[in-house]
């Protein structure tokens, strides 16, 4: 079966912690179930790691060219496979798939975090005498066995799977959105993109790893509705990010505000707040020097900062909890307000400390895995420095963590440059742009201004109605998932898309990558009508 994640960034652990991969220069069973068992215990839960075989390690990453696995040997190992895995208990079935890179094959054996950990697997799985078992875990980038506290604490887990990880009977694959699916797969790479045409959205789904229970009887996971559904409001309420400006602060002018909220599947939420905050929001400036030719230049909130403190709130908020994430904009700084608040693991001098946060525990490490895929953030207990460093190199004051006694909020705080006073900590006019009534009366006046007699006998195709149909429900969409969607050619699609463009029906806000579609007209049983 195909990977959920490109092979290459695997062997150069992108975006996968490098103690979520072991590489192994060839076939031993001994050592490889045992690291199969750690990688489903997830101990620390990492979500699961993978196994390369056919790959030599060196300084953490795999060396080139690899080694490979013999042609002759790959089916002989997959067969024996078959037997290994029946002597794990209770019954786990890891996923294989066998890649080709520099020429050679390998296999790569990916081991998801179990749901009915802990598991335990023989100590010699090829010893037909020898039926002792034990229970492993892992310790860094090693394989160990859990004994005493440890393997109190391993039991103790099977009560305790992430929220995101858990099954949602109330799930229907009618909630799943196949495009969006589509459109994770091709941006991280995946080989598995140009199998989605040919499958079950269910199919899909259970290559993910994001189905769980009895084959009679499957269950969609959370984290798929939180990754592919357009409503996961539907089933977390207030799943949403408000962004809310007080332009004279919020004890100064508390009913002086501008709020814009932000719902969809959580890739899109984060996306749509960052263009929102870089358009609305972030402003640099330039002072000149009268002792050297280059000017001064910084900006009022460095992108990268924001984008972490966004990133982290949609990662860490609990889902159980029905209140939106807040950001809210003040002369003095940008506040991000998520619930709950921080894992009781890390201390109270950590928090005000303002430094590296770490837990051992994450509410929701499968969301993780998406997002560092996606590369929105880059890995574990990374974000708080990365804000840190930002700021820092922006020449801004550090930001501040609040949290209460009970855990039930977290307050991040990220204050504006000293260099932009109080009066300019955001852009008036983009922000007007943006909201959506006036927005609605440019739209107006781009319409005014197409000449009657191209309204009146304009004819579009059934064709490139669907496509206006995929592009108000979709504004993110690209032309080659429209024409993956219609079954049509990439050319076919971009010609419609121009001819739309041309008669001003559709226009592109933003950039080729990070932009998205506005539809200027809707077209409705053949008529042209102002949007």
């Amino acid at each position: 079966m195909a990977l959920p994640i490109n092979i290459e960034d695997l062997l150069h652990c992108h975006k996968v912690e490098s103690n979520r991969v072991e590489f192994k220069r060839g076939w031993n069973p001994v050592s490889i179930y045992r690291t199969i068992v750690a990688f489903a215990n997830d101990f620390d839960n990492l979500g699961g790691g993978y196994i390369v075989v056919g790959v030599e390690e060196e300084a953490g990453i795999a060396k080139r060219p690899v080694a490979g696995v013999p042609t002759e040997q790959i089916d002989s190992i997959q067969r024996q496979m078959i037997g290994y895995n029946n002597l794990i208990s209770p019954n786990y079935l890891p996923r294989v798939s066998v890649e080709e890179v520099d020429g050679r094959s390998i296999i790569v054996i990916w081991v998801p975090a179990g749901i009915n950990r802990p598991y335990s697997v023989r100590t010699d799985v090829t010893s037909g005498s020898d039926k002792r078992e034990a229970f492993y875990i892992r310790s860094g980038t090693s394989s160990i066995q859990a004994k005493g506290e440890t393997l109190v604490e391993l039991r103790d887990l099977a009560a305790r799977i992430p929220f995101d990880n858990r099954g949602n009977p109330g799930i229907t694959e009618d909630d799943i959105d196949i495009l969006l699916i589509r459109d994770y797969l091709q941006k991280v790479k995946s080989r598995m993109a140009a199998d989605v045409k040919n499958l079950s959205v269910m199919d899909i789904l259970d290559r993910l790893d994001l189905l769980t229970g009895p084959t009679e009887q499957r269950v969609i996971k959370n984290v798929a509705v939180m990754m592919f559904s357009n409503a996961p409001e539907r089933f977390f309420p207030y799943t949403q990010i408000s962004v809310v400006i007080f332009p004279q602060g919020r004890t100064g002018g508390p009913n002086n505000f501008h709020e814009k909220t932000f719902r969809g599947s959580v890739p899109t939420i984060i996306r749509g707040t960052m263009q929102y905050l870089r358009s609305v929001v972030i402003n640099e400036y330039v002072s000149k020097r009268q002792d050297r030719m280059e000017a001064d230049r910084w900006f009022n909130y460095p992108y990268q900062a924001l984008e972490e403190g966004v990133v982290n709130a949609m990662y860490h908020r609990d889902y159980q909890e029905h209140q939106e994430v807040e950001i809210s904009v003040e002369p003095d700084g940008i506040r991000i307000l998520s619930l709950s608040g921080p894992d009781r693991s890390i201390s109270a001098a950590a928090l005000r400390e303002g430094k590296c946060l770490y837990s051992r525990r994450y509410r929701n490490n499968r969301l993780g895995d998406f997002l560092k895929e996606l590369g929105l953030t880059e890995g574990r207990c990374t974000g708080i420095p990365t804000i840190q460093q930002e700021l820092e190199k922006n020449g801004s004051p550090r930001a501040t963590f609040e949290t209460d006694d009970e855990r039930s909020y977290f307050l991040l705080f990220i204050p504006v440059h000293e260099g932009c006073g109080n009066t300019a900590a955001w852009n008036d006019e983009a922000r007007r742009k943006y909201e959506d009534d006036i927005k609605d009366d440019i739209i107006n006046d781009t319409i005014n201004d197409i000449k009657d007699d191209i309204i009146k006998h304009l004819q579009l195709s059934e064709r490139q109605k669907e496509i206006i149909s995929l592009m108000k429900q979709y504004p993110f969409i690209t032309g080659e998932l429209l024409a993956q969607k219609m079954s049509f050619s990439k050319s076919t699609i971009a010609r419609d898309i121009q001819t739309l463009q041309k008669h001003n029906i559709i226009a592109r806000k933003g950039g080729r990558k990070n932009g998205s579609w506005v539809v200027l007209l809707n077209i409705t049983n053949d008529k042209t009508t102002k949007k």
